[in-house]
């Protein structure tokens, strides 16, 4: 992490159609990266560049946020895909949004993978490779936001693409640095004073307490803001007033790894 700079990434562009999930323009007036959903669990084409050009307007670094062709299920639902299924499913989602920003004028900067499909991305090294490699393929320039301590961020430092190592301040962890589920109780933080606390902890001394009071190394360059819970534009701005407050500047995935 360079220091004294943090970015504040965010899933946006989750909508179809007429429906929305989020409050994504007054999300992108806090966060300085947006992961943008590619039309599988979530977006349109007219919702993915519409997001894009907020993204543009606000000087927010725009990414893929690939995830399962889930719409009922958000692409929260494990789907049992073949490896070269879930190769294509991600280079089909990165070139569509990268289309998308090459006729605004822009370039993708980062991908990351959504829900289920994140989720088994941290534990099977094999997934990790696929998914890793495909994002390699599409383009090397492309960083990769993940969790630490994850097949995900291993398979991104092994195969050369910059890592750029998210955390997520109201999600607790386990003490081997995994996100907890959240089926386990007290997996989902919703104080503001704990969510402070641990944002304070992880950037002045690279560590969380986790879920059992542990102490766990926690590296980070960038801290992940949900958009789609009760509260979001609140919490957002409490963690943007957190960071700033510590001494931190806010900047795009661009500069800070």
């Amino acid at each position: 992490m360079t220091d004294k700079v943090i970015d504040l990434n965010s899933d946006l562009g989750e909508g179809y159609g007429a429906w929305r999930m989020a409050d994504d323009g007054a999300m992108l007036e806090i966060v300085s990266s947006a992961n943008i959903a590619c039309g599988a669990h979530a977006g349109d084409p007219v919702v993915m560049a519409d997001t894009l050009a907020l993204a543009l307007t606000h000087g927010v670094a725009p990414g893929a946020h690939i995830g399962y062709p889930d719409r009922q299920g958000f692409g929260r639902r494990l789907m049992h895909l073949e490896l070269r299924e879930l190769e294509l499913l991600t280079l089909t989602q990165l070139g569509a949004l990268a289309a998308l920003a090459e006729s605004l004028g822009t370039r993708l900067t980062h991908a990351n993978f959504h829900g289920a499909l994140g989720n088994l991305s941290f534990v099977d090294r094999d997934v990790a490779r696929v998914l890793i490699g495909a994002v390699r393929s599409f383009d090397p320039d492309l960083a990769f936001v993940g969790l630490p301590h994850t097949a995900a961020a291993d398979e991104a430092e092994r195969q050369g693409l910059r890592l750029v190592r998210s955390f997520l301040a109201d999600r607790a962890y386990h003490p081997d640095g995994t996100l907890a589920s959240r089926k386990v109780p007290g997996s989902v933080i919703h104080s503001a004073d704990e969510v402070k606390t641990r944002i304070s902890r992880v950037l002045t001394e690279g560590t969380v307490l986790a879920i059992d009071g542990t102490l766990v190394k926690m590296p980070v360059d960038s801290i992940l803001i949900h958009s789609d819970t009760a509260g979001a534009i609140e919490l957002a701005q409490l963690i943007r007033r957190t960071v700033e407050q510590i001494g931190f500047t806010v900047a795009p995935l661009s500069t800070t790894a």
